[in-house]
């Protein structure tokens, strides 16, 4: 049995152009993703900075809010210079130490392939090495050749970084001078005063998950920034190879990474231990030793404390949400896509209470019916 549908040609053009309308939405958001990116990390930015910048404007006379995001702004950026004048110069001592080595590393090398270039006549293995020389030798004059276009496009990445990077900070400290004003004009449009406050109920849980992960993975990248600054100058009287300086580049370098959950610690670990080999390889084990306990330690014990219940993602979600961030928007999507998945969590939750409650209406209503129709 064959069933005929028919569609009148206005249906059939709505459901067409609403299609078409999806896509065209779709490939808006692919080629505005740099845009979206920029304005979603001063959002974050400007969520991040709204508690000290509040409490800082009502201590300034007049309450000013320009002037708070004004001296928030300059700790900001102060902490950032502090940050490079503590890391960059250290990065530059170890590169030269690396380089004043390398003579002797070659000379020890040469030594070695002279009791290898034996295994490799006795095994008649000559043919097979030289022809891997010269795949290395090709591969080296290509790489020579395009060297000048990779600097191009580094030093033109660098100043797309760059605008980046003060776009993001205009419209950070525009969100928080004009945040607060916006968000009165945004409630007053409300005519429905209930649906008012469970939508600012709703806004207030997502900035407190916003708030409450900044706050408590700040305080966690501190104990680990302190803790490896701490033992790497307990190292450098151990092992005199070990440069003090190096602590407070140590502690820089933690922080910051560590502010990137799951993955950033390591990356920053690797980093710190591969400073230390270049100086002193046994204190390097010791590092990497410690790093690991470490991890366990604050994996187990001390991220759970202080971060506590303000979150409340499974590991699962917390991995998939780190990955998406990463791969999309780098180390700042890394940072910023807990806090996100931690919003869409608390949409979720009211939606599910929300169609809860509605079936619990809908059966009192049913119950009333059925009621009424049985005493009739």
């Amino acid at each position: 049995m064959k069933t005929k549908i028919e569609i009148d040609t206005k249906t059939f053009v709505r459901f067409w152009l609403v299609v078409i309308g999806f896509a065209l939405a779709g490939l808006a958001i692919i080629s505005a993703q740099v845009a979206l990116g920029i304005i979603g990390i001063s959002i974050f930015f400007a969520l991040a900075l709204n508690v000290p910048v509040s409490k800082i404007a009502k201590r300034l006379p007049g309450k000013s809010r320009v002037g708070a995001t004004a001296i928030a702004y300059f700790a900001v950026i102060l902490a950032l210079g502090a940050f490079a004048f503590l890391v960059v110069p250290s990065i530059v001592d170890q590169t030269i130490r690396l380089v004043q080595n390398l003579p002797h590393l070659v000379q020890s090398a040469t030594s070695q392939w002279h009791g290898l270039n034996d295994v490799i006549d006795q095994y008649n293995l000559r043919g097979q090495v030289d022809q891997a020389l010269l795949s290395v030798q090709e591969s080296a004059t290509s790489w020579a050749t395009n060297i000048s276009k990779g600097i191009i496009a580094s030093i033109g990445s660098f100043f797309t970084f760059i605008t980046a990077a003060i776009l993001v900070l205009v419209l950070t400290f525009l969100m928080l001078v004009e945040g607060p004003t916006w968000t009165k004009r945004l409630w007053n449009t409300y005519n429905n005063q209930a649906k008012m406050l469970r939508h600012r109920r709703i806004a207030d849980n997502m900035y407190n998950v916003f708030t409450g992960f900044v706050t408590g993975q700040l305080t966690v990248s501190a104990i680990g920034a302190t803790g490896a600054a701490l033992l790497v100058f307990i190292l450098s009287f151990i092992f005199p190879n070990i440069p003090s300086s190096l602590a407070m580049p140590t502690a820089a370098i933690t922080f910051v990474l560590s502010m990137i959950p799951m993955f950033g610690a390591t990356i920053g670990g690797i980093i710190i231990t591969t400073l230390i080999l270049l100086n002193e390889p046994a204190a390097a084990i010791v590092y990497g030793i410690y790093f690991v306990i470490y991890q366990q330690i604050e994996n187990n014990f001390i991220s759970p404390n202080i971060q506590g219940k303000k979150i409340d993602l499974s590991a699962l979600a917390v991995l998939v949400a780190v990955t998406i961030g990463l791969y999309t928007f780098g180390i700042v999507g890394g940072i910023i896509a807990i806090p996100i998945a931690g919003s869409i969590r608390v949409l979720a939750e009211e939606y599910f209470a929300n169609a809860k409650k509605r079936r619990e209406l809908s059966k009192q209503s049913l119950a009333a019916e059925l009621d009424k129709a049985t005493k009739n």
